[in-house]
């Protein structure tokens, strides 16, 4: 994964923002792939910032602790915070609801500093924490939270572009299906490589196609049904995974060149290493087929035809 010097003439600027212990720097290092340092995690001292690509854009990732003292600080000098602002991301804890009052007043305050600047980002709220274990029984207390916290807020905060995200890292796609489509708000072609994946995956005979950054992201996806849907999601993190270690031979799979096909769930999966941005990051094509044969031609037809999306 790598990261670069920010260009503040043309990077996307995205907020994360919240109460202190929320969970916003859990969720930037589930994102990098970092899990192993989310149990040392200490709190984030003022801004943590990165600069990192998504397709053609630049992107400038900014995480405000949430600390008191330093909420005080951003309201006193917002000019250094919250201008410039693309997209805000404002994670509230589900298993805290003590703190939803005051995690609801600090959202009003955070969207009064973007009227100021005249701003009008779209902001997405993610209830985070929101563990599987929490959904499975209806009797347990935090199950109700996200419905009651969510009528709050439509009640207490007034604010057209307001969007609802459940999350947690313990369900690794609910948070990179989620940032997936929140950047994906900030590419205007991702309309035509959705279909672009479509028709390829059909071809292919696949039942389901996506297309991966390095930062875990889906930049297109296709799935025949939900089904399908949620077994690429649960495979995603272990392809990364396993490409991340070279360790790529031996009984579980076949590396050819940049190219894994290995059975899992009684599936055949083929995951390709690719290149769309002369000296950018890696991409990954990650496919589920019946068929485990691979035609190299439509795929490179393939490939030419996204970077001709992305350079347009």
């Amino acid at each position: 994964m790598e990261f670069y010097k920010e260009d503040k003439s043309t990077a996307k600027k995205i907020l994360f923002t919240g109460l202190d212990a929320a969970g916003k720097t859990s969720i930037i290092l589930s994102l990098r792939r970092e899990l192993e340092k989310v149990a040392i995690i200490k709190p984030t001292k003022g801004v943590q910032r990165r600069a990192f690509d998504f397709l053609d854009r630049q992107i400038s990732e900014w995480d405000l602790g949430g600390q008191k003292s330093y909420r005080i600080a951003y309201l006193k000098n917002p000019s250094s915070f919250f201008d410039n602002t693309e997209i805000c991301i404002f994670v509230i804890d589900i298993q805290n609801p003590e703190r939803f009052k005051e995690a609801i007043g600090y959202l009003n305050d955070v969207i009064d500093q973007f009227k100021e600047f005249e701003l009008e980002p779209p902001i997405y709220v993610f209830f985070h924490k929101n563990d599987p274990e929490l959904t499975k029984s209806g009797e347990n207390q935090f199950a109700g939270n996200s419905l009651s916290l969510r009528t709050e807020i439509m009640k207490n905060v007034k604010y057209k572009k307001l969007h609802f995200h459940n999350t947690s890292i313990f369900n690794l796609s609910t948070i990179i299906s989620a940032m997936s489509e929140i950047l994906l708000k900030l590419f205007p072609k991702a309309d035509l490589i959705t279909k672009l994946i479509k028709e390829f995956g059909r071809k292919f005979k696949a039942e389901a196609a996506e297309v991966i950054d390095d930062n875990s992201l889906i930049i297109g996806s296709f799935y025949e049904n939900t089904a399908v849907r949620d077994i690429l999601g649960a495979s995603r993190p272990y392809f990364l995974n396993l490409s991340d270690s070279l360790d790529l031979t031996g009984p579980i799979g076949v590396q050819v060149d940049d190219q894994m096909l290995i059975q899992r769930f009684g599936k055949n999966f083929l995951f390709k290493q690719f290149s769309l941005i002369d000296g950018g990051s890696p991409y990954y094509l990650l496919i589920l087929k019946e068929d485990p044969s691979f035609d190299q031609d439509e795929f490179n037809s393939f490939v030419n035809f996204l970077r001709d999306i992305i350079k347009k």
